[in-house]
């Protein structure tokens, strides 16, 4: 075992406790969000694999039934959500397409290997890469922000898109995309969600980045800043009751988004709808104005 192993290992922090309700099964919420199509398929990305990280439930799971109605096999990454990564592969299957479901902690560089390689095996090519996995854990004092935590929500919601993008690479030909899951906590801060709000600036500094070093081989990166979505990141990730019960209520819309809403968004980036734009970053927010 190399000295740069042996670094890598001690450097991957497991789920912490804190948020006992992480990951969060959409199982469990009442009312359930809205992920189902809203509209038929027309084929944009007929013909095409695509792997979805968090499609288990939320925006993941939306997103991923919404490629399959429009003609991709999808490849669902999740943590440990089986009961609700098998409605996803249901709902994939029952649009006439192939799911591939793959259980494990991302924020593992050979978990990330892992994952590719069985996509490839499956179906011999990857044309998406959706890297929207991600958790948060609440807290009012930065004091109360501990090491473990701090490393575990990089770890998460950042180092997976590194580690998965790497494995990813060498599959990646001409045409190919590349869509990560940022915030509108990037533009507006979260006084709550700081260690949250500082992955998805960096999610949002290397979608760009990546765009520059990845347009000259024809592969565009794009992303999605979803602002507050009814899905299990907020009930199960220590947001309080309090703060549920207004969930979205200062958005100019005054309620917040769903699932379905923000799908399309990823569709959109995903497919050659959007064949002129890369290092760019789509907004569905309720209609907050933001920069950029």
């Amino acid at each position: 075992m190399t000295d740069e192993t042996q670094t890598v290992e001690k450097a991957h922090v497991e789920a912490i406790p804190e948020e006992p309700n992480l990951p969060g099964h959409e199982t469990q919420l009442d009312p359930k969000p809205d992920w189902e199509p809203r509209y038929p398929g027309s084929g944009r990305l007929e013909g095409k694999v695509a792997i979805v990280t968090g499609g288990d439930s939320g925006i993941g799971r939306a997103t991923a039934v919404l490629f399959a109605r429009e003609g991709a096999k999808v490849a669902i990454a999740y943590l440990e959500e089986d009961d609700d990564a098998r409605i996803t592969a249901d709902a994939i299957e029952q649009e006439g397409s192939e799911a591939l479901l793959f259980a494990g902690d991302l924020g593992d560089p050979e978990t990330a290997g892992q994952l590719v390689a069985k996509v490839i095996a499956k179906w011999g090519r990857l044309d998406v890469l959706v890297n929207n996995a991600g958790e948060q854990h609440p807290d009012e004092d930065i004091r109360d922000i501990t090491p473990e935590q701090l490393q575990r929500t990089f770890q998460t919601n950042i180092y997976s898109m590194f580690y998965l993008t790497q494995a990813a690479r060498s599959h990646l030909k001409k045409g190919a995309t590349i869509v990560n899951c940022t915030s509108v906590t990037m533009y507006q801060g979260s006084k709550e969600l700081l260690d949250y709000s500082a992955t998805k600036g960096a999610i949002t500094a290397f979608t760009r980045s990546l765009s520059e070093n990845l347009i000259g081989d024809g592969i565009r990166v794009n992303a999605v800043a979803p602002g507050p979505i009814w899905t299990p990141l907020n009930p199960c990730g220590g947001a309080s009751p309090e703060k549920l019960e207004h969930f979205g209520e200062s958005t100019p819309m005054g309620r917040p988004g769903q699932p379905n809403e923000v799908a399309p968004a990823f569709l959109f980036l995903a497919c050659e709808d959007s064949s002129y734009m890369s290092g760019q970053v789509l907004h569905p927010n309720g209609g907050t104005i933001v920069n950029g």
